[in-house]
């Protein structure tokens, strides 16, 4: 019996001590989106324009990490804008999660090939700038396999 609660206790402790669950979306409490409220489609769609306005400090990136409750020396996350730059997002905390870089299917790659995407349909006239801030904010894994798939 006592061997049976010595495994037992074992087991809890493994479970206990697997790494923080990975936020393949984000909360969105911690993170609703936020956007720049003038950017014109004639800024989305003109290149350099995500180089002209990419400012996330230190400091926020630290703050994002701790929202969360990762380690901020992880190297399996990076502070990602849940709306892109490119579509729009700004760099408030509001607009900033721990986006996986290493669990399969989705992560980080797979949403910057979702942001390339709905930033050259919103270009090309096919989706309006709102829809695709609307669509990525709400779920970003549905978006995907709805453009992606």
């Amino acid at each position: 019996m006592k061997y049976i609660k010595f495994l037992t206790s074992i087991f809890i402790f493994s479970i206990s001590s697997v790494a923080y669950a990975t936020p393949i979306l984000p909360n969105s409490q911690l993170t609703p989106g936020s956007v720049y409220t003038t950017v014109t489609l004639k800024q989305l769609c003109s290149t350099g324009y995500t180089d002209s306005v990419r400012s996330v400090s230190s400091s926020t990136k630290k703050k994002v990490f701790a929202l969360y409750g990762i380690d901020l020396k992880s190297d399996h996350f990076e502070v990602d804008h849940l709306i892109s730059l490119e579509l729009g997002g700004n760099n408030d905390i509001k607009n900033l999660w721990p986006q996986s870089m290493t669990t399969q299917p989705y992560n980080a790659k797979r949403k910057n090939v979702l942001e390339n995407k709905l930033n050259n349909l919103v270009c090309s006239g096919k989706i309006t700038i709102k829809q695709a801030q609307d669509e990525i904010r709400t779920d970003w894994i549905k978006t995907y396999n709805k453009y992606i798939k």
